[in-house]
């Protein structure tokens, strides 16, 4: 046979095995591209995040549709000071809206934190246990400020809290990361518990369903999650995580639902690579089985880039450097249309 034809025919056995015995397919498995996108009139992207020192929601914008090429916004300042709670916000968060709020809102979740105001051990056993929320129409006019409480009195801290829509709860599915004391150790001076993910829903970002264990990976530490939905199937996601106790961050994927089974990319031991925190995912508005997600090297230069067409076979590339910003810090990139690029540019660019 020729060999150019070799991959369509081992493709197309794999595919009759998993018919044969029942078992579920997935295309993304076998190189096949992530469902194309409803909205094709992607042509940049936002991003937000914090820099070390200041802990302020700072805004960057693309440079056309190349999702590895940013520039500042606001002339280099921060778009949001929070004016609650320990007055600093890490790990800002753009969550676009969802069932009747898709492309009429966004909200901003954050961190309570300013590190300057504390120290490590302290925010962890005393820290917020509350989550910065502003949202937006436009997102250029960002308001409503709040600081919601969304976790017990036994829990030391909230910590980089981020939110999807989930079409099957026709509601959004809010998570952060949390460790636990004892009800009777009501200064949290003893030992704690490992850290684990946390989740509760909410309609408005005021009020939230009480919050549940969603990942315990007990003893490892487990700390910013990520969540990527490949399609608008609800059932195909990517979610990104950093082993806070091995200092790595690896991948999971699931074909069936957020509550579904997950797959660790790589095997039980698989990471994308090591001495990095807060990953943030987004699809590429240009190739539809590429994902980017960026990587923040806290003891050097913060997030870089990285790149990879099948994500699920761990395989990703450190993409160039040549025009992404150094020194941001964690936070999110969302990919926007024509109509809220130039809004973004008009408002904030130099």
């Amino acid at each position: 046979m020729a060999l150019s034809r070799a991959p369509s025919i081992v493709i197309t056995l794999a595919l009759l095995a998993q018919l044969i015995t029942c078992s579920p397919i997935d295309l993304a498995d076998f190189g096949i591209q992530a469902q194309k996108r409803i909205d094709t009139g992607l042509v940049g992207y936002l991003g937000a995040f914090f820099l070390g020192a200041d802990p302020y929601v700072y805004f960057h914008l693309s440079n056309g549709n190349n999702g590895i090429s940013f520039k500042s916004l606001n002339k280099g300042q921060p778009v949001i000071k929070p004016t609650k709670g320990t007055g600093g916000v890490r790990d800002p968060a753009i969550v676009q809206g969802g069932g009747f709020e898709a492309g009429k809102k966004w909200y901003i979740v954050g961190t309570d934190l300013n590190i300057g105001k504390t120290n490590w051990d302290a925010a962890q056993r005393t820290g917020s246990r509350g989550i910065f929320v502003w949202e937006s129409t436009d997102l250029v006019n960002w308001n409503n400020e709040r600081l919601v409480t969304v976790e017990e009195s036994t829990a030391g801290m909230v910590w980089a809290p981020e939110a999807i829509w989930d079409p099957s709860k026709n509601q959004y599915f809010v998570h952060w990361a949390s460790k636990f004391y004892s009800s009777s150790d009501t200064k949290h001076t003893g030992t704690p518990s490992n850290i684990r993910i946390r989740y509760a829903y909410t309609s408005d970002f005021k009020t939230f369903t009480a919050p549940q264990t969603y990942i315990n990976y007990s003893p490892t530490n487990i700390i910013d999650l990520d969540i990527l939905p490949l399609d608008t199937s609800n059932t195909n996601y990517l979610r990104f995580m950093k082993d806070e106790t091995a200092k790595t961050v690896f991948l999971e994927y699931s074909n069936s639902g957020l509550f579904g089974s997950w797959t660790r990319a790589g095997g039980s031991s698989g990471i994308i690579t090591s001495g990095v925190e807060g990953p943030a995912a987004y699809r590429d508005n240009q190739v539809d089985n590429k994902v980017h997600v960026l990587l923040d090297f806290y003891g050097s230069d913060g997030y870089r880039p990285y790149e990879s067409t099948n994500p699920k076979g761990n395989t990703w590339t450190a993409s160039s450097r040549s025009a992404f910003p150094a020194n941001l810090r964690h936070g999110s990139v969302l990919p926007i249309n024509q109509t809220l690029y130039d809004a973004v540019n008009k408002k904030w660019g130099s």
